[in-house]
């Protein structure tokens, strides 16, 4: 049976999160791409010394580690520079997502599915979507930030005019959960039917 391997995105507090948690409850290996970001960028890795060659050794802790929050003002503070990030950082990521699709469903928790081209691995493409004043509710008590904080990680994304051109489907999770996971798994299940045909 051949391995299907969905790419799920959607922009910062949009609650990516309850989608993968409805995919993993139905046998699939979830991959968070977020997280193996962090690990592209551990001490000693060639990813953060590309970082570290893009926005200056100022992102450094004095124990050589990355300082997320510095890397965080300087890479969110214009569109140039999440550009600049992503574009230094993504080749990285990519190489370590593709050594985790190895199950027979994959869902790939990728905020840049699209940009870092590891869409093309994907039989189908998601977007979670929800609206602005809900996202900055969830950023804010999901990082412990304030609300300029918070806007300005929203500002530093895609809009979501990006997301209705490139994906496949679209899914609002603005609150009701029971109805969102319903809706996400119709989509999941529709994807998973046409790709086992034949």
């Amino acid at each position: 049976m051949k391995n299907i391997i969905i790419g799920l995105t959607g922009p910062t507090g949009a609650g990516k999160t309850s989608a993968c948690q409805a995919a993993a409850d139905v046998g699939f290996k979830v991959v968070d791409c977020d997280k193996l970001a962090r690990v592209a960028v551990e001490k000693g890795t060639a990813g953060l010394r590309a970082v570290t060659k893009a926005f200056g050794e100022e992102i450094l802790k004095p124990d050589g580690t990355l300082n997320r929050k510095k890397l965080a003002v300087k890479a969110f503070s214009t569109k140039e520079n999440t550009e600049l990030l992503n574009k230094t950082l993504l080749p990285h990521i990519v190489e370590l997502i593709k050594k985790e699709t190895d199950a027979e469903r994959v869902l790939l928790d990728a905020p840049t599915l699209f940009e870092s081209g590891i869409v093309s691995i994907c039989v189908s493409t998601i977007a979670v979507l929800a609206d602005e004043d809900i996202r900055l509710d969830r950023i804010m008590k999901r990082d412990g930030i304030d609300k300029e904080s918070a806007m300005l990680r929203i500002k530093a994304g895609k809009p979501n005019e990006y997301y209705f051109k490139n994906a496949e489907h679209i899914i609002y999770n603005n609150c009701e959960q029971t109805a969102f996971k319903a809706e996400f798994m119709a989509i999941i299940n529709k994807i998973l039917k046409e790709n086992y045909r034949g």
